[in-house]
C-alpha cells in the first residue's frame, strides 16, 4: 500500500501477542493504528507502549468483538477519529482445550463467539469503511483451522470456521476492490492461553514475525493476493 503515514488501520485484540507485534510493524511504516481490547486499561497501557515504537499514532478503545454493536462502535470511532479505514486485522482469539466429554457449554461458546463470531463481526461492520478505501482485511486463523488434535474441538471448529469463512469473504470482497488474507501460524510465543513466554520459546514463531508478515503482504504489488497462508516455526523444539 502506497503512503503508509496516511493510512489506518483497526487491530482486534491488540493489546498483546499477534495483535501487539502486527500494531508494532505498522507503526513503524508511519501508520495511524487503533487497538481494541475487551478492557479499556489494557488497551491504553499497550498504546502507551506502542508509541515508544514508531512514528505513527494510536488509539485504545474498549471493544469485545461478541458483541457486534460494540464492534460497530469501535469501527465507528475510528473514522470518526481519522476519517478512513483501509486496514483491518482481525485478530481477538481465545483457547479452551478439553476433551469433548470435559468441554463445558461456557467454553464452546466463548470459543465460537470470539475466535468466529467475533471475526464475521469485526468485518461486517468494517466492511463500508473498506469499500471506500479499497482496503485490506487480514484474519489471523491458525495451522489448527486445518490439522485437527484430540482436546481441540471447540478451538479447532472456531479456526476451521474462520479459515472457510475468509476465503469465502474474499471472493465476496474482491469485486468491491477489498483484499482479504488469512494468515494461519502454528506455534507462537505468546499470551495466549495465559502462558508466559520465555526463552524457553525462542524456536517459536515471534509477534514480529507475524508482524512482517502483515507488512509483506499490505506492500505486495495489487495485482496479486496470497489468500492464505500457512507459517510455522523453521525448526522444532529440541528434545
Amino acid at each position: 500500500m502506497e503512503n503508509d503515514k496516511q493510512k489506518v488501520a483497526l487491530i482486534t485484540g491488540g493489546s498483546k501477542g499477534i495483535g501487539f507485534g502486527v500494531a508494532e510493524a505498522l507503526l513503524k511504516l508511519g501508520m495511524r493504528v487503533a487497538i481494541t481490547s475487551r478492557k479499556l486499561d489494557s488497551a491504553e497501557k499497550a498504546a502507551t507502549e506502542l508509541k515508544k515504537t514508531g512514528s505513527g499514532e494510536v488509539l485504545a478503545l474498549e471493544a469485545d468483538v461478541r458483541e457486534y454493536k460494540s464492534q460497530e462502535k469501535a469501527v465507528k470511532k475510528v473514522i470518526d477519529t481519522w476519517g478512513q479505514l483501509d486496514v483491518l486485522v482481525a485478530n481477538a482469539g481465545v483457547g479452551h482445550f478439553a476433551p469433548i466429554e470435559e468441554l463445558s457449554i461456557e467454553d464452546w461458546q466463548a470459543t465460537i463467539d470470539t475466535n468466529l463470531t467475533g471475526v464475521f463481526y469485526s468485518i461486517k461492520s468494517s466492511i463500508e469503511g473498506l469499500k471506500k478505501s479499497e482496503g485490506y482485511i487480514i484474519t489471523i486463523s491458525s495451522l489448527a483451522g486445518t490439522n485437527f488434535f484430540a482436546g481441540g474441538t471447540a478451538y479447532n471448529a472456531s479456526k476451521f470456521g474462520v479459515t472457510g469463512f475468509t476465503q469465502a469473504a474474499m471472493l465476496d470482497l474482491r469485486k468491491h476492490g477489498i483484499k482479504v488474507s488469512t494468515i494461519m501460524p502454528g506455534s507462537v510465543a505468546t499470551h495466549f492461553n495465559d502462558h508466559e513466554p520465555s526463552k524457553e520459546d525462542a524456536w517459536k514463531i515471534q509477534k514480529e514475525d507475524i508482524g512482517e508478515l502483515v507488512v509483506d503482504l499490505l506492500k505486495m504489488n495489487p495485482r496479486s493476493l496470497p489468500s492464505k497462508i500457512e507459517v510455522r516455526p523453521s525448526m522444532p523444539p529440541k528434545s
